[in-house]
């Protein structure tokens, strides 16, 4: 499943902005309850995103300040979605390339194709310096949806 607007994926509920995290582990919390007040995992999804990253590192530090929190589609996703956290104060993963991080998006997919569209989406976002400091300062799930809208992408190009 890809998204024909990115921000689709991401109901007022799952946002956290200016979220107060301690750990990465905290953070990836925060982001697996806004995936569960979304209706798009159960908890257990949380506890698979942290087991993860304890197995693998921080693989999901992808690019400076910025985590895609996510595990293997399971039975603990119940619908493709994300949530946004935007933390107060950044943390580290233990990605010397590209901590701290500042914002962690959590990703949920009933399949590894609607991952892979839903995460170049927001990369696509993300790499644009004025749209991601836009995400950095705004203060509204309507203005980080709405720059997640203006931001174009090979998957939305031609819908």
């Amino acid at each position: 499943m890809t998204y024909a607007s990115i921000s689709t994926a991401l109901p007022d509920e799952v946002f956290a902005l200016d979220a107060v995290a301690d750990s990465w582990r905290a953070a990836l919390r925060i982001a697996g309850e806004k995936l569960t007040a979304g209706g798009f995992t159960t908890s257990a999804y949380t506890d698979e995103m942290i087991a993860a990253v304890e197995q693998l590192g921080p693989y999901i530090v992808v690019a400076p300040g910025i985590a895609f929190a996510h595990s293997r589609p399971s039975p603990a996703v119940l619908r493709t979605g994300m949530s946004w956290v935007r933390l107060s104060s950044p943390v580290e993963f233990g990605s010397a390339k590209n901590d701290p991080v500042w914002l962690v998006i959590g990703l949920a997919a009933t399949d590894e194709q609607a991952h892979i569209g839903v995460m170049s989406q927001l990369a696509t976002a993300l790499a644009d310096p004025g749209s991601n400091e836009a995400l950095r300062v705004a203060t509204t799930p309507e203005e980080i949806r709405a720059t997640l809208d203006s931001t174009k992408s090979p998957q939305r190009e031609g819908k």
